[in-house]
């Protein structure tokens, strides 16, 4: 009984968070005695849940969670269509690559150096092309999007058993009956790898490069509060709720996952 209860995922999940929660109170209780300049205030958890209640206005017209959930539209609007874009382009990359060798040989080496590239130094590169902050800011989400769409649906491509591929060879089929009846299926589980690793990367990205330019978004708030423009309650209901929105887009990407992909996960666990 007491080996199920330590193997049980949840009631580890449980510990880590029970855990941190802890550690943070303490902390705050530290901070609280202790007298900074310029003021740096760590809250207790209680009071920012709290701020999230408050009707006190941080701004002219807006509470903290008004300007919170605002800009939240502006910030997870350009992740969705930068996430959207560079799984599209991704996936249809991998096919090529699959399908050609020298597409492979060529592009896989600049895939390799788009991941290696920080995101902060990738920012004004990419403004400096699109001379446009909300296109920019929407061409880091894909590109950070593109990397794991295409290297894993590639793997799952590469994966195929070669019995399968001798099968339909000896069956004739043409080219568009390899991708419709083996390829585009046997690629939908690494897709999924790949779509589960990007979502939360094209939120922190947008949210990141929201902090460099002007022009509304969560990054764009966050910085205000980190100088003391508005409450500092803002900083850390962004905080929260970008973990939140992140762990959320995992936990999509998984659930689609089991309806798309119903019989991956229990080939993962045999």
């Amino acid at each position: 009984m007491t080996k199920k209860i330590l193997k049980s995922q949840k009631l580890v999940t449980l510990a880590w968070v029970l855990g941190l929660a802890l550690l943070w109170e303490a902390g705050a209780f530290i901070v609280a005695g202790t007298k900074r300049t310029p003021e740096n205030v760590l809250p207790h958890l209680w009071q920012i849940g709290q701020s999230v209640l408050s009707a006190k206005k941080v701004t002219a017209n807006q509470t903290a969670l008004q300007v919170v959930l605002s800009n939240a539209k502006i910030t997870l609007g350009r992740a969705l269509v930068g996430f959207a874009i560079g799984a599209a382009f991704g996936y249809i990359l991998a096919m090529l690559m699959r399908r050609f060798s020298a597409i492979e040989k060529t592009a896989f080496p600049y895939l390799m150096l788009i991941q290696l590239v920080p995101i902060l130094g990738m920012a004004p590169v990419v403004l400096a092309v699109t001379q446009d902050i909300n296109k920019s800011r929407v061409a880091i989400a894909a590109i950070l999007t593109f990397y794991p769409v295409a290297v894993n649906t590639l793997a799952g491509l590469k994966a195929v058993e070669r019995e399968k591929l001798e099968l339909l060879f000896s069956y004739a089929a043409r080219s568009w009956e390899f991708y419709q009846k083996l390829m585009i299926p046997a690629s939908v589980p690494a897709l999924f790898t790949g779509l589960k690793i990007a979502a939360p990367m094209a939120v922190t990205a947008s949210i990141l490069v929201d902090t460099l330019q002007g022009g509304g978004g969560l990054g764009c708030m966050l910085s205000q509060s980190l100088k003391h423009a508005m409450s500092v309650f803002v900083f850390w209901q962004i905080v929260f709720f970008s973990a939140f929105v992140g762990i959320m887009s995992y936990c999509l990407m998984v659930l689609l996952e089991k309806i798309f992909v119903p019989g991956a996960r229990a080939a993962k666990n045999r």
